[in-house]
């Protein structure tokens, strides 16, 4: 099957560029709602299922016997910029477990904010792996691992206690199998598994209600989500997309993407969970997608999806700032 063309960028008012991609949008009990594309084929979720991934650092009790409250619980979902509040939080939680940032096997990386960058290199310092977006996530899993008694080296390996439980979290969420012959290797170190986009549709939706799930897991949930919500700013950090779409609705609206153009979500007050994936990978297609998406699902409120449908008009501009086109997107999808 070949995807129908989502998101147009236009330069002027000529198409310059075009983007085709799949939607999914699923209630818990396994309803399709909405499909666009081939909803079927495995694709990575990449860092988009961040959410499912914390669920052993609050349901082995971790997370409560750090004291970590909805800040650190956003920092363990989050793809974050590598400002000073992301990096001294990830060194905090750490330090709860009695470790520092030698323990974190995802390796470092610049900050993705320009002025975190400056402001690091005019110290004359180099990023350590405190500043890698994923310090957060790794954070989480090497306090799980101290909290439960597990050796922590080599936490990030296929076959670890940490990455087992994850993918235990991951397979009964989703529901869809994650073995070794659709496995990868995610940016940060850790196993990724390739399985059907409407099976992480299906996962948020449970997540965001807690239809299918023991008590226990569903609280865990519920709260990660809510985490996320609150403390969109930690999920993400200044600009991002991820932070204006929570804000623009606080408590009602959970985003999260991943890379290569791969976008989650829940909405809570429907039941809904949603994943989407820009074919080419392209962020920027991905961002209008779940913003035009998310308006379509929530157009009795007149007021958000204004503001929705207006996050999904991006702009494109000189380099003087002038305004010199926009994204779009298609008819198929708005």
């Amino acid at each position: 099957m070949t995807n129908s063309v989502l998101v147009e960028v236009l330069r002027g008012a000529v198409v310059e560029s075009a983007h085709r991609g799949a939607i999914a949008v699923f209630e818990a009990d396994g309803k399709p709602v909405w499909e666009i594309g081939d909803t079927a084929r495995p694709v990575f979720p990449r860092s988009a299922v961040k959410a499912i991934q914390a669920l052993p650092l609050v349901e082995s009790g971790a997370a409560d016997a750090y004291g970590f409250g909805n800040r650190e619980l956003a920092l363990a979902c989050a793809s974050h910029s590598g400002e000073p509040a992301h990096v001294e939080l990830a060194w905090a939680m750490l330090a709860k477990a009695g470790l520092d940032e030698t323990a974190l096997e995802c390796g470092a990386h610049w900050p993705s904010s320009h002025a975190a960058t400056v402001a690091l290199a005019r110290a004359g310092k180099a990023p350590n792996a405190l500043h890698n977006n994923c310090s957060g996530k790794h954070a989480g899993f090497l306090c799980t691992c101290v909290h439960a008694g597990i050796a922590h080296r080599g936490y990030v390996k296929s076959g670890h206690a940490s990455q087992e439980m994850v993918r235990d979290a991951m397979q009964a969420v989703t529901g869809a199998a994650h073995d070794f012959d659709h496995c990868g290797t995610d940016g940060c170190s850790i196993p990724t598994y390739a399985v059907p986009l409407r099976s992480f549709a299906l996962g948020f939706a449970r997540m965001a209600t807690g239809v299918g799930f023991e008590p226990v897991r569903a609280k865990a949930a519920k709260r990660l989500l809510s985490a996320c919500m609150a403390e969109p700013f930690l999920v993400a950090g200044t600009g991002r997309a991820d932070v204006a779409l929570m804000e623009a609705a606080p408590g009602r609206i959970f985003v999260k993407g991943g890379a290569e153009g791969v976008y989650c979500a829940a909405l809570p007050e429907l039941g809904l969970g949603i994943a989407l994936k820009c074919d080419d990978g392209a962020g920027r297609a991905a961002e209008v997608m779940v913003a035009a998406c998310i308006a379509r699902l929530l157009h009795a409120d007149k007021a958000l999806t204004a503001k929705l449908k207006e996050q999904a008009l991006p702009p494109i501009e000189s380099r003087i700032g002038a305004k010199v086109g926009a994204l779009r997107p298609t008819a198929a999808l708005s």
